[in-house]
């Protein structure tokens, strides 16, 4: 019988370990889209579609649910000659504003291949004189991805705008957002973070629970009441629990800087068909030519259980997940 030598083997394993750490991008139809792009590295699989957007349409184990929502009478199709949520994940210039928000983004858009990196780059908005680009990096192991946003002022005026990232989570989940570190009133006579409201918002509604170091907000299909808060943690980290999978997305905000919506750099809103999830960035006085640019980075965890809305209970579950 043949003996192959130690050292040998050993490095049989590492070539045979590498070979399956390997991150692949490839061409793909989706929901009725046929120019989309599957990115996976064996453990987790993200959806781009390059026929709208820039647009994530999914996010998830492979073989798993997807942890986004898609909109069926909305997906597939192009050229509308208005505003489609469609799900997915998206990028948009805060502060909210009726005109400029809702610009079309119902054309093509192009995709850029490098190693492991796909930039999805959308033509100038004739609406705004913005362009925006959305750059997605996978780890080539495990479910981390690095997603960085572009927003270019390709008109003629400066722009008072922040980078908003929103996320439309998929039906019956759990949205978790964690608030700054806490203390006591001796340590920390200045505030720490806003709390802001809408219009609409009702704290009383029981798809609330606040507890000392977290908010939560149930999504419940079929309540067309929409709810939304947002919040200021320079750490800032929420996470969507759905079934047993747990989707985790942070950033780091700056609290020097300014930030829209009283000061928001994390907000979370849920109507009757999704639950979003966003983060912001800084307000900036953004000139003609001139790029604001924010990041924002993933995560995916498998058979978690939270038994109770507690602190306790969250962070037995999934508190090291959010640090």
């Amino acid at each position: 019988m043949s003996r192959i030598p130690l050292f040998l083997s050993l490095a049989l394993l590492l070539t045979a370990a590498c070979a399956q750490a390997e991150v692949k991008i490839e061409k793909v139809p989706y929901d009725g889209w046929p120019n989309c792009y599957r990115i996976s590295n064996g453990d987790v699989e993200l959806v781009v579609t390059t026929d709208v957007g820039p647009r994530i349409m999914r996010y998830g184990f492979v073989g798993g649910q997807n942890m986004f929502v898609e909109f069926k009478e909305e997906i597939g199709k192009s050229g509308e000659s208005k505003w489609f949520g469609r799900g997915g994940h998206r990028l948009w210039a805060a502060p909210e504003d009726l005109h400029d928000t809702y610009a079309l983004d119902n054309s093509p858009v192009e995709a850029t291949i490098k190693g492991h990196v796909i930039t999805l780059t959308e033509a100038v908005e004739n609406q705004t004189g913005l362009q925006k680009v959305i750059v997605v990096r996978l780890n080539e192991t495990g479910s981390d991805v690095e997603v960085t946003h572009h927003i270019k002022n390709a008109g003629t005026k400066a722009r008072e705008l922040a980078p908003w990232a929103l996320t439309q989570m998929a039906l019956n989940g759990l949205a978790i957002a964690a608030f700054p570190p806490r203390g006591t009133h001796e340590e920390f006579l200045a505030p720490t973070n806003p709390l802001t409201m809408w219009a609409y918002t009702d704290f009383s509604d029981p798809r609330w629970t606040f507890t000392y170091h977290y908010v939560l907000l149930q999504q419940q299909p079929g309540n067309k009441r929409p709810q939304k808060t947002g919040l200021f943690n320079q750490h800032t980290v929420g996470a969507y629990l759905l079934g047993s999978d747990l989707f985790v997305k942070r950033t780091v905000a700056d609290p020097k800087a300014k930030y829209p919506d009283f000061g928001c750099s994390y907000e979370t809103y849920t109507a009757d068909t999704f639950l979003e999830m966003e983060t912001l960035g800084p307000l900036v006085n953004l000139q003609p030519g001139q790029t604001a640019s924010h990041i924002e980075r993933w995560s995916l965890y498998k058979n978690i259980k939270l038994p109770a809305k507690t602190d306790a209970a969250i962070d037995a579950a999934i508190g090291k997940y959010l640090k």
